[in-house]
């Protein structure tokens, strides 16, 4: 099986249909990893990416992100061994209405048992078990 890794804009082809010729090309891609010839590596940045562009560029919400990403995150085909980390921050960027990478921030303090940040964006205050404090206090 051939391994690759794969980019933002991919995925936002494969998720918006816009152009419809890169969506294609998309989709051909993602029916060879359906078919289990192609495995594609997913990291952080690239659904960081993803999450940004569908927000800001095309006016999606996060029940309407989080719910994609997710399924996509879990194709059979789609590794990263961060991927069960990418999976709950999604959960939380919807459940909390807080920015995707402070979700992803949150899960990995979580993780490493840190229960403190640094941080003037207030959407941590939403998060449980995460004490924020203000810089220069």
């Amino acid at each position: 099986m051939k391994r690759a890794y794969v980019d933002a804009n991919v995925i936002l082809r494969l998720v918006t249909g816009d152009p419809p010729e890169m969506a294609d090309a998309a989709e051909t891609t993602f029916r060879l990893v359906d078919s289990g010839e192609l495995e594609l590596v997913i990291e952080p940045v690239v659904i960081a990416e993803a999450v940004w562009v569908l927000s800001s560029f095309y006016g999606f919400s996060p029940p309407e992100i989080a719910p994609i990403l997710r399924a996509f995150l879990a194709g059979e085909g789609i590794i990263g061994e961060e991927k069960d980390e990418l999976l709950e921050a999604l959960q939380l960027y919807e459940d909390k209405n807080v920015d995707f990478v402070d979700a992803l921030l949150a899960i990995r303090m979580s993780r490493e048992g840190v229960r403190e940040v640094y941080s003037f964006d207030e959407h941590f205050d939403r998060l449980e078990g995460i004490r924020r404090r203000t810089p220069g206090r």
